[in-house]
């Protein structure tokens, strides 16, 4: 890897990746904050910050801002997340300063104009509106509500109408200021960039962040809880969440979950999607998932399926889960590990994909992990390791179910539970 980095005199974290046989450059700013990073009286304003972002500065008006990035082909956009916000541009590699340009006007010079700022709360509420109208969205948005009750991690990143009407011009500068300091923030390049010219740039039309403060705001540590949510709708088909706490990035068993939920469902040779669909027909998606946080983590499987499909579908996941920590073959595992090698390899042919990762390892590890790296820890994982996480994530943990459908035919969340009981006190019983 041709990776560099500078950390600036202020804070800032500039890094690059130089791909030469590219002629354009995918670059951006990473911010470690996000939804967590909110107040009790701030849900949602991360993600409306984001937006207001791009509707003027104090040297280009919204429609400018639009206008310049594509008069010379390029792309700029932003997307907000629980722990981090991104911005980034994707230009040929002589628009490179431009792109610098309109990145740090945005971040350093937006002017929060009241005006557009009403017409982007209207916006953010269609949003809200269209995430609604969606089953498959919502079902995840309420399994966070109920596994980490009453925390931020839990909430929506959207907000509530309620919450993103309220908003201000001056909350909006508060909680930038606050949050958008150069210890949190990345600026990383990669493609046809040249690290000391994309440096002094850098230096020069950033110069205005703010530096860090002498108590740097922290987000309170999570609490998962677990629990039960339901909603039922009139829909053709129910969408379930069966899930459990997983794995932060930092603990040993990040990697293993990560392999743990490729076999169980992480394509269509997984277990899941072999027995629940192709074997038994019992829905037309299925799937497992890890997502790790910076301390805590969520493994789920989620199903869409007919709702008179749901009194042998979770008892079928439930077995399939037993089978997980009774038994892994060698080759799932091979399997697993090249599919990841697969996507990082594949990955790295785009710029726009090899900035994002290095932004993530830089926030969430402090420095670039090698393949080499990545491949030794992911082939330091065993048929033992998996085994033992499994057993204790499913049946040694507080699951979290939420669905959404016609469920009258879903089992009541205690007889799901003493399931998961039943089969955890056979498994520890024999291992004992």
């Amino acid at each position: 890897m041709n990776v560099e980095c500078t950390r600036l005199a202020s804070g800032l974290t500039v890094v690059t990746e130089r791909m030469p046989h590219l002629e354009s450059a995918a670059l951006g700013v990473w911010v470690k904050s996000g939804a967590r990073d909110e107040t009790a009286d701030e849900h949602g304003i991360a993600h409306l910050l984001e937006h207001m972002a791009f509707k003027g500065t104090a040297r280009r008006s919204a429609r400018q801002i639009a206008e310049e990035i594509e008069n010379v082909g390029g792309e700029l956009n932003a997307a907000t997340s629980t722990e981090t916000t991104s911005y980034y541009a994707r230009v040929l590699k002589d628009d490179v300063p431009l792109a610098v340009d309109m990145l740090a006007d945005i971040l350093t010079e937006s002017v929060f104009d009241e005006e557009e700022l009403s017409r982007e709360k209207h916006v953010i509420l269609q949003e809200i509106g269209a995430a609604w109208d969606t089953p498959d969205d919502v079902v995840f948005d309420r399994f966070a509500e109920t596994a980490f009750q009453g925390q931020t991690l839990g909430r929506s990143i959207l907000g509530t109408p309620e919450t993103v009407e309220s908003f201000s011009s001056d909350e909006i500068r508060h909680y930038l200021a606050r949050n958008y300091t150069t210890d949190r923030m990345f600026v990383v390049a990669a493609g046809a960039v040249d690290h000391d010219s994309f440096v002094r740039q850098v230096e020069q039309r950033f110069a205005g962040l703010r530096t860090a403060p002498s108590a740097a705001p922290t987000a309170a540590a999570a609490l998962y809880t677990g629990g039960d949510v339901r909603e039922s709708r009139d829909l053709m088909d129910t969408q379930l969440l069966l899930g459990f706490e997983g794995r932060a990035y930092h603990m040993r068993d990040f990697y293993c979950s990560q392999i743990l939920a490729n076999i169980l469902g992480g394509g269509m040779s997984s277990r899941l999607f072999q027995e629940v669909r192709e074997f038994r027909g019992l829905c037309y998606s299925v799937y497992a998932f890890h997502w790790g946080f910076s301390d805590t983590g969520i493994f789920g499987i989620h199903a869409a399926t007919g709702g008179e499909n749901l009194p042998e579908l979770v008892p079928v996941i439930i077995e399939e889960l037993r089978k997980s920590s009774d038994r892994i073959e060698q080759q799932e595992i091979d399997r697993s590990r090249t599919q990841i090698r697969a996507q990082l390899l594949m990955g790295q042919e785009s710029p726009a994909a090899r900035a994002g990762q290095i932004a993530r390892q830089m926030m969430l590890y402090g420095r670039t992990i090698s393949n080499t790296e990545l491949m030794e820890r992911l082939e330091s994982i065993t048929v033992e390791r998996l085994t033992d996480l499994a057993g204790r994530l499913f049946f040694q943990g507080a699951p979290t179910l939420s669905a959404i459908g016609p469920l009258d035919k879903l089992a009541p969340m205690d007889e799901i539970r003493g399931a998961l009981q039943m089969t955890g006190d056979r498994l520890f019983k024999a291992a004992s």
